[in-house]
């Protein structure tokens, strides 16, 4: 089954398509999550065992406050996490991945809080089997949750196609010339490259000039080169910057 894509406005009033996560990437930034969770547990045992072997709270009431504040962020690490991130834990920042409406809006705490107080069934009754059956079968990649809150969990790893935002593929053993390809994104690159293609096409050398001037203002760099070589150049060095990220 294709997943419908989920469209997100940017600030520069951009439409950008993302992909809902599937169930791989949800379920490594679960695990990476809960891993979190047990290295914070085992921090806080270490320094409860280092309270008794000191002796330095005989009446237990350093060790009941402890307890009590590893306690808390665990049963709301996820609640707090999302809202104060952004849609992410910590899990979800390293698999770039993050919660959003389905409209592509930011949720607000009350789609959080839905969300979190359904993983009472999607995950911890029975061990995570309902989520990843609904994200695996529903349209938009939705656990119970998600679908009571109005909301879905997108991959922001934007899959490039090459042969719309390159001129060439590279050789294997091409150098990049302009390190401050580094500055452009993959949309600027495809419009340098429907914009070069069209000027080209057309031998409209006044364009190819004032598309090298934008580029060289927004990589901030010069150079002696033709116009159209340094921005044959530029496309090069970008393809070689995405294999080498």
């Amino acid at each position: 089954m294709e997943l419908e894509g989920i469209n997100i406005n940017t600030t520069q009033n951009v439409l950008i398509t993302y992909a809902p996560a599937g169930v791989g990437s949800r379920l490594v930034g679960a695990i990476l999550d809960f891993a979190f969770k047990v290295a914070y547990v085992v921090i806080c045992a270490i320094i409860i065992a280092i309270i008794n072997k000191l002796g330095a709270d005989p009446n237990g009431g350093w060790i009941i406050v402890i307890v009590i504040l590893a306690i808390a962020p665990l049963v709301f690490y996820n609640l707090l996490m999302e809202q104060f991130f952004n849609g992410q834990s910590l899990g979800k920042k390293i698999m770039k991945i993050k919660v959003v409406k389905l409209d592509g809006t930011q949720p607000q705490f009350g789609a959080y809080l839905i969300r979190w107080v359904l993983r009472i069934i999607d995950i911890n009754l029975f061990n995570g089997v309902i989520a990843l059956l609904t994200v695996a079968l529903t349209e938009k990649s939705q656990r119970l949750g998600d679908m009571a809150a109005g909301t879905t969990v997108i991959n922001l790893k934007q899959k490039v196609n090459l042969q719309n935002t390159i001129l060439y593929r590279t050789t294997n053993d091409y150098k990049i010339v302009f390190n401050e390809v580094s500055k452009l994104s993959d949309k600027d690159v495809g419009i340098i490259k429907d914009v070069f293609d069209h000027c080209t096409r057309n031998s409209d050398y006044i364009g190819l000039k004032q598309l090298a001037v934008k580029i060289k203002q927004k990589m901030e760099v010069t150079t002696s080169m033709p116009d159209s070589q340094f921005i044959k150049v530029v496309l090069l060095d970008y393809s070689q910057y995405q294999f080498e990220k």
